[in-house]
């Protein structure tokens, strides 16, 4: 893996103050879907997400449920380990910031901001628990938080201060020449729009005795604690043991002698924040940034976000267990806009899992093993060429997956499940076999296509995906997707296995 070109990939990682929710899983399953499309590629790639335990309201829920604030986030952090793993996300590293490789991190990056950007000063103003952000009034919607819908606390105190303003200029170039790309295009203009405003300074800690006790101890001064955002947002640089200047930190992070990839996803309620406080940190810090920022939408609820305050939380195992883990992830990046707020409910859920797995990908794959297993007794046929236009198929599908476009993946490979139905309804095998016609030629072409299908899913649907390459024989560990989508590559007199029920339908 030494001389494998390094990729980098993070999600943001969650406050621990409740239970996960299907907006957590969106993210997770779409940084996941990029991180094993570059491995396919044959990139080394870093991928790393975890959990914010040092914030405020952390240690409010916990007193709140009369627990020890330890115990409580210990709890919360395994749910969110959990949920990874069930949703099959292939993570590299999950950093949580109570550990010492987050502590030592977060202080030496503190360390390494120019001393000449950090001033101490009394300040009063609108601070948000849930967002861990003071609010400008004109910032407010009828005088409560725009995410959390709550009227902010008013908080005074001396805290050290960031000089943010240095940096605007730099920022903007960074943005407008593309070196720092924001995706989507209208997430950059938001934050361009701030640095025309003017950007404002901001506080990066607060009194031990607001955050009781509770988080990283700012260096050289006991009486602060570091605020969120030098403390949470350093998690993509401690996971890779930053505090030692490990060699991890230098391959994934530096990246030095080839094209940087380091690439963040999150949500757009935090892109202020990724978009410019992480950036001017880091340009102070003389320490290298990242390369790109996705920042998608929110998953909404009859229009509203979906949010613990709000009550309105669905568990994401809601979904796992009456759909499956691959039929959640395809639902979530189909039926959800990769960069808009997209509307949740279980009757769309199940028109979706219907319509595109049950009678698509399932239905099609099960159809066409079942003709080879009738008709070639499960042996691949001699090779025959192209009439689904798979070449055009990769194209898209590599421009799309490598935009972000997730929505725009799922859709063409729904379009391209429906044109291969089509062509089996035109071409009708079984009434040429009946007839003593030769169906070879038309089996060949059904499997190939699969094999192309089944490839596309691999970041998607994964354990499904795998299901179907082992019916069709071919070997997960060979797997290099710039070698194999080429068409005819599913070799002639290869032993087939017989077809499963790869989605049930819904009781």
């Amino acid at each position: 893996m030494k001389n494998m070109k390094k990729f980098y990939i993070s999600t943001s990682i969650p406050y621990v103050n409740g239970e996960p929710h299907i907006g957590h899983s969106l993210e997770f399953i779409q940084a996941d879907v990029v991180a094993r499309y570059n491995r396919l590629l044959g990139k080394d790639v870093f991928f790393v997400s975890g959990t914010d335990e040092n914030s405020l309201k952390n240690v409010q829920s916990a007193n709140k449920a009369g627990q020890e604030v330890k115990e409580y986030i210990d709890e919360y952090a395994q749910k969110f380990q959990d949920l990874v793993k069930d949703l099959d996300i292939s993570l590299d590293d999950f950093i949580r910031t109570t550990e010492d490789r987050h502590f030592k991190g977060a202080q030496k990056l503190w360390s390494l901001l120019d001393k000449d950007d950090i001033y101490k000063k009394k300040y009063k103003g609108l601070y948000c628990v849930g967002c861990e952000v003071f609010y400008n009034e004109d910032e407010l919607e009828d005088g409560c938080c725009p995410e959390h819908k709550k009227e902010p606390e008013i908080v005074e105190e001396e805290n050290y201060f960031f000089k943010l303003s240095k940096y605007a200029d730099q920022i903007k170039e960074l943005l407008n020449s593309k070196e720092l790309n924001i995706i989507p295009e209208n997430r950059k203009n938001e934050a361009l729009s701030f640095i025309e405003k003017g950007l404002e300074d901001f506080s990066i800690s607060r009194s031990v005795e607001r955050a009781h006790g509770w988080g990283v101890p700012v260096p050289e001064d006991e009486s602060q604690i570091m605020y969120v955002w030098v403390d949470a947002l350093s998690n993509y640089i401690t996971a890779l043991d930053f505090a030692e200047d490990s060699q991890k930190y230098q391959d994934y992070w530096v990246q030095a002698g080839q094209e940087r990839e380091v690439i963040h996803t999150l949500g757009k309620g935090i892109s202020r924040f990724h978009v410019l406080y992480w950036i001017g940190l880091l340009l102070s810090a003389k320490v290298p940034l990242p390369t790109q920022e996705f920042i998608h939408g929110y998953i909404t609820i009859n229009g509203e976000k979906i949010s613990k305050s709000f009550g309105n939380v669905i568990a994401p195992y809601e979904l796992i267990e009456r759909y499956g883990v691959d039929a959640t992830r395809f639902y979530l990046l189909g039926a959800i806009s990769s960069f808009q707020d997209g509307d949740f409910s279980f009757e769309k859920c199940d028109e979706y899992y219907t319509a595109n797995l049950v009678n698509g990908v399932g239905n099609l794959t099960s159809r066409i093993l079942t003709m080879a297993e009738k008709y070639t007794k499960n042996l691949v046929p001699p090779v025959e060429h192209d009439v689904f236009g798979t070449e055009d198929f990769w194209v898209e599908y590599k421009k799309d997956l490598e935009s972000f476009d997730f929505q725009r993946v799922i859709k063409n490979i729904n379009s391209l499940v429906a044109r291969v139905d089509g062509f089996i309804s035109e071409q009708k095998p079984w009434e040429k076999a009946k007839a003593g016609e030769d169906v070879n030629k038309v089996v060949y072409q059904l499997l190939e296509v699969l094999r192309h299908l089944t490839l596309a899913l691999l970041p998607i649907i994964p354990s499904t995906a795998n299901q179907i390459l082992v019916q069709l024989n071919i070997e997960k560990n060979t797997l290099k997707l710039n070698e194999l989508t080429s068409w005819g590559l599913l070799k002639s007199h290869t032993q087939l296995k017989k077809s499963k029920i790869l989605f049930p339908r819904l009781i």
